[in-house]
């Protein structure tokens, strides 16, 4: 890659708020150009392209920026607890079972969807799955599978499980990049026709819509106009939260690794896995408390703006041209990834599961503890912590399942 244009994170942070400040700007105007506009794509769709343009353009390295390092190390374990601190979780257990099945469903459309891409392939375009290195290429995928599934901790023990060379590695990171924002592209615009899919679903979303009721109740009955020391006691009970996540996190990890190495199939080895864990722990506990009034002051408005800014960072890592590097590859993967949404679909359709189950089932295996809750949150802030929980249950599985579909994978290359 050559050498960017802008290097300092300061002026790359400056535009990417200048990208959202022009997105929800626009997106709240009464202007008849953008209503249609943003009826028809979500803001928060928007919100990952325009940074992504940064890198298509060489404008940026994301790859030397910190700062999405900072956006999820930081930002995120703070966003969780203030999105948390308000959930009724009585009112959580009542969405059902259908959420959990919807999860599931998404792990075996990966599992079984890269096997059933590479015969596909393998069958009417053979050159693809045999390209250089020869015989290698489901090896690269199996890291794939382990990001889809999991998170980039399973992505890594593929790697090494698999023994899958740098260059090669290098071109499936492009391939999971692009393919699941592609995705997540395609759920987000679901997101808008929600009360359309639901009716084609048949899905009863009753359960969801009393939540979000009993929710804005809720904010009604404690909402206030903040000061600026109820802003502080918001910013301060998210990062003293963020704080103590990373502490446990430090603590937990190492002690794992140095006794439990075996654990690490599990994600139980990897600091990240625990930072999500305690920091969603802790804003659960304190949804017990008076802290639960925080939400009065915006606790999960300041949450949002957390989780838009994570957003922003998230897009910039998006390089839409590399798909050109190699288009058979995203081919694969775009097969492979309209097989785990084909699955879903005809799950939901078959227990009439709501299009949230959808969306967010399919995110907490693709996405992870980054977007799961972030496209849960986009339905309604009270129902970010489903996206934590099954994202959670992602880590744990991604090892597993993406070495049973590593060996398919195997099985079904020529």
């Amino acid at each position: 890659m050559n050498e960017p244009l802008i290097t300092n994170d300061a002026i790359i942070f400056g535009i990417l708020m200048l990208m959202l400040g022009f997105v929800f700007t626009t997106s709240s105007s009464q202007s008849r150009f953008w209503k249609k506009f943003y009826g028809v794509v979500p803001t928060l769709l928007v919100c990952y392209f325009l940074p992504s343009l940064l890198s298509t353009f060489g404008l940026v390295d994301p790859e030397e920026s910190r700062l999405y390092f900072v956006a999820s190390r930081y930002l995120l374990p703070a966003c969780l607890v203030l999105l948390t601190i308000s959930v009724d979780l009585k009112e959580l257990t009542k969405l059902g079972p259908k959420a959990l099945i919807m999860f599931f469903t998404g792990t075996f459309g990966i599992m079984f969807g890269g096997p059933i891409a590479i015969l596909l392939f393998s069958a009417v375009a053979p050159q693809v799955i045999s390209a250089p290195p020869p015989g290698e290429v489901w090896r690269g995928l199996t890291t794939v599978a382990g990001s889809w599934i999991g998170g980039g901790a399973n992505q890594a023990a593929m790697m090494e499980v698999f023994e899958v060379s740098g260059p090669l590695f290098s071109k499936m990171v492009a391939v999971d990049i692009i393919v699941a924002n592609i995705w997540l592209a395609f759920l987000m615009v679901g997101i808008g026709r929600n009360a359309w899919l639901n009716q084609k679903l048949k899905a009863d979303d009753t359960a969801i819509e009393t939540l979000k009721k009993k929710m804005s109740d809720f904010q009604l009955s404690i909402e206030k106009i903040p000061s600026l020391p109820d802003f502080i006691k918001v910013l301060a009970v998210g990062f003293i939260c963020m704080g103590v996540a990373h502490f446990g996190a430090d603590a937990i990890t190492p002690y794992i690794q140095t006794n439990f190495p075996q654990l690490d199939k599990y994600s139980l080895t990897s600091d990240f896995f625990w930072l999500i864990v305690i920091a969603t722990t802790i804003g659960v506990i304190l949804s017990f408390t008076k802290l639960k009034e925080l939400e009065g002051a915006g606790a999960s408005k300041i949450g949002g703006v957390f989780i838009f800014i994570l957003v922003a960072t998230i897009g910039m890592k998006m390089d839409i041209m590399a798909i050109f590097d190699d288009p058979e590859l995203f081919l694969v993967g775009l097969v492979w990834i309209s097989i785990h949404g084909g699955m879903l679909f005809i799950v939901a359709k078959i227990i009439k599961a709501p299009y949230f189950f959808v969306a967010v089932g399919s995110q907490a295996n693709v996405g992870g503890a980054a977007s799961a809750p972030v496209v849960a949150s986009y339905f309604h802030p009270s129902l970010a912590p489903v996206g934590v929980l099954l994202a959670v249950c992602g880590y744990v599985l991604g090892t597993y399942g993406a070495y049973m579909c590593g060996l398919m994978m195997q099985w079904a290359t020529p």
